[in-house]
């Protein structure tokens, strides 16, 4: 199963995509892949060591993809690099049986490099192998505009969640980025509201996502140990108990069924 996570910054997004990595682990070989500009994927795990992001990898890139990193626009570089082997050398074992492993993708500076440019290239090759011929389960921690996903990759991701807060600058987030979904090929899009405090909120933005045909799959409460698990620098799953963790495990069970 390939899910990819996104939505507006601070929504929480993070946290989501790390506690389900860590819940499915339990039962698949999960990758957990840091897609966003943030790279907070492994600090929300409680990974504490610096990590340098595949996008910065500059003896791997030029390696590659036979120029270097910053290599303008209509230069010569392999557009297929050779990619296979690098989820496994490049990723971080988050426990000791390697059932969770973690990949920090980075992002390009388009202001200097463009679109188009080897990092680029081998970060959405990197993306299609982990999509298209992985078996493991992927988790994908996306930022809104979703641009590592092509095409050819976005339809063969098997859901997308999109986390929604309470209030209508996050609502107006989700719907574009269904839009953008949609238009790229990903066939299953649903919803997870996060940071409720009360019926009434959940109420309204059910309502609201139901008049954009949006899935909703869960809530998550606004939850204290969430805040205190920021604070530790440690998973939400130390705090198996709480209110947060016990929303996100039914949401696996909901994805998984």
């Amino acid at each position: 199963m390939k899910i990819a996570i996104t939505g507006k910054g601070g929504v929480g997004k993070t946290t989501l995509s790390g506690t389900l990595a860590c819940i499915l682990s339990k039962r698949y070989k999960v990758f957990a892949i840091d897609a966003d500009p943030d790279m907070n994927l492994a600090s929300s795990l409680g990974i504490t060591r610096q990590i340098t992001p595949i996008s910065k990898m500059k003896d791997l890139i030029k390696e590659r993809t036979g120029a270097e990193s910053g290599a303008a626009f209509g230069g010569v570089f392999k557009v297929n690099p050779k990619i296979s082997d690098l989820p496994e050398s490049l990723s971080i074992n988050y426990d000791p049986e390697g059932n969770l492993k973690i990949l920090v993708m980075g992002t390009v500076d388009k202001g200097g490099e463009g679109c188009i440019c080897p990092a680029s290239v081998l970060l959405k090759a990197l993306m299609r192998n982990l999509i298209l011929k992985k078996d493991e389960v992927v988790i994908l921690d996306m930022e809104a505009g979703i641009e590592h996903l092509g095409r050819k990759t976005a339809e063969a991701v098997d859901l997308m969640i999109i986390v929604v807060e309470p209030g209508l600058k996050s609502l107006e987030t989700a719907g574009r980025i269904k839009r953008l979904a949609s238009d790229i090929g990903i066939s299953r899009i649903a919803c997870v509201i996060n940071k409720v405090s009360s019926e009434t909120e959940e109420n309204f933005v059910i309502s609201k996502l139901k008049e954009m045909d949006l899935e909703v799959i869960g809530s998550i409460p606004r939850d204290e140990a969430v805040i205190v698990a920021d604070m530790e620098g440690k998973p939400l799953v130390n705090h198996p108990d709480s209110a947060a963790f016990k929303s996100i495990e039914k949401i696996a069970e909901k994805i998984l069924g």
